[in-house]
This record gives C-alpha cells, structure tokens and sequence, in this order.
C-alpha cells in the first residue's frame, strides 16, 4: 500500500472517530478541516454552510486560512458561480483559483497564496448542506483518490452536522419536557 493511500485510509478512519466521539459541531468541523489538510498535503481547508435562506455560505471551520482572508467578504451563493455548482451537488475543480471568474473571490485568493481549489458539496439524505473545500498553494491537478477522499470526509461531514442538529433537538425536547413535569409536579 502506496504511503498517500495509508494516510487517506488512516484520515478517514480519524474523522469517522471523531464524529462518533462528540457530537459538538465546532470541534468535529475543526478536527475534519485540520485532518484534510495534513492527509492532502494542502495549504488549507475550509468547511462552509449553507444559511437558512439558502442565500450565502457560512464558515463552519477553517484550517490555514488567515483571518484577513476569512474576512473578505460573503460567500453569495448567486456570485459565486463554483459554488452554486457543487450546491447542486456536484464535485468542482478550479484549477487556477486567481484567474477563474467562477471563484468569487480570484484577486483576495492571490493574496493569499491559493492556486488550486477542489470543492465538494456536503449532502445528507438527498439536501445539500453546505462546501468542504480544499486549497492549495500551487497549481494542481487533483488525483481520482483526493476527489474521492474528500467526497468521503464531505458525506461524513454531512453525518456529523445532522447527527449533531439531531442531538441538539433531543436536548432541547428533553429540557422542555422537564420544565413542563416540574409545572405539572409543583401543581
């Protein structure tokens, strides 16, 4: 077995522990962008939801952006024609993210050292829920199995939001439960 094979299968095997591990979003989401990028030998990762609207993307987590890049600007769903692709669900590679009018923001990502982008879309039971997208400092041409890798961490990224919406829900019918037995208890 090839040593970049071991290091997707042992990533993999790292994100799906630490899903079934915690059910608190933030750290599953920061442990998931930080393992994509030591398994891809990437410049950065960044995992983004979708809001209620539908309308922008909203950072979830991050791993090697800087902060003035992070705080560039919206990502419109509308302007940005890279990712109202992957909302539809499928895998996108931007080759040279400085120059391609589908990335939104090409001026800020040269800034920032980013060439390539490879995005994936995050989707639980047939309902897009946001981007995992990975970032590299030099133009590059994305493998079979880094689009595969990262459609795997993206499908169990999906797991991880919903099982977590899930537990919240549980928790707060629980606690309103509570409150109403011990109305019913002080009565």
């Amino acid at each position: 077995m090839k040593s970049k094979e071991k290091d997707y299968f042992e990533s993999l095997y790292e994100v799906t522990r630490l899903i079934n591990g915690s059910l608190d979003p933030d750290c599953v989401l920061e442990e998931i962008v930080r393992s994509v990028v030591n398994a891809m030998g990437l410049k950065a990762a960044s995992l983004r939801l979708l809001d209620t609207r539908r309308k922008r993307l909203l950072l979830g987590a991050s791993c090697g952006l800087s902060e003035n890049y992070l705080q560039k600007g919206p990502i419109l769903v509308e302007a940005s024609g890279l990712d109202r692709k992957a909302l539809r669900g499928k895998t996108c590679i931007v080759p040279d993210a400085r120059t391609d009018p589908d990335f939104q923001y090409g001026p800020k990502a040269g800034e920032e050292g980013i060439a390539s982008v490879l995005v994936v879309p995050l989707i639980r039971e047939k309902k897009v829920l946001g981007v995992l997208r990975a970032y590299t400092d030099t133009v590059r041409d994305f493998s079979k199995r880094e689009i595969r890798f990262l459609e795997a961490v993206a499908h169990l990224s999906a797991i991880a939001l919903d099982n977590a919406r899930l537990h919240k829900a549980l928790e707060t019918r629980c606690e309103l439960m509570a409150a109403h037995k011990l109305r019913i208890d002080d009565n």
